[in-house]
């Protein structure tokens, strides 16, 4: 069975849709008392922001690092910065270094396409709980763009691509892999 393309528009409202939790997250510390936006407690992270939390009660066993295949602990080692309205990254030295590369990044699938073909969908550190929501920050996603479709799973995935770190996309995502393919 063939899924009609999916357009421009369209992709971009399901993009909103699936970061809205952690743009609300980001607003909501943007707007928020100047006592409420003081850093964290180490170790914590404000609303929106994170690496994402491993329900120990998933299914899914938490990704272990694997040699080949970058790092979340890598690319969760951003900082932030607010600027006006925005959130902006600040990328360690390790991260800088992969910008324009191609690499391998493991997580799970969060679909922004109708169907089980997916060429366009966010890569997570962590599995997701709930259909509705985001399960990190910025920090602990990857847009992806696929040369050729990936097939939808609840499983990890390891994926390859040429890797962008940004600091002003317009969805607040902080990296991206283009003409990404499944590894095998």
């Amino acid at each position: 069975m063939h899924s009609a393309p999916v357009t421009p528009i369209a992709r971009r409202r399901l993009l909103v849709l699936a970061l809205a939790p952690a743009l609300a997250g980001a607003a909501a510390l943007l707007t928020a008392p100047a006592a409420l936006r003081a850093q964290p407690a180490a170790g914590a992270h404000p609303p929106g922001q994170g690496p994402g939390f491993h329900d120990p009660r998933s299914a899914f066993a938490p990704l272990r690092e694997r040699e080949g295949v970058v790092s979340w602990r890598l690319l969760t080692a951003v900082t932030t910065r607010v600027r006006g309205n925005r959130v902006v990254p600040t990328f360690p030295e390790g991260v800088r270094a992969l910008d324009g590369r191609t690499v391998r990044i493991e997580g799970f699938m969060l679909p922004l396409e109708p169907g089980r073909p997916q060429r366009h969908f966010l890569l997570s550190a962590v599995p997701t709980t709930c259909p509705f929501c985001v399960p990190a920050g910025p920090e602990g996603l990857v847009e992806v763009f696929a040369s050729t479709p990936v097939r939808y799973t609840v499983d990890a995935i390891t994926v390859e691509g040429r890797f962008r770190s940004m600091t002003q996309d317009r969805y607040g995502l902080f990296y991206r892999l283009d003409d990404a393919a499944e590894a095998r």
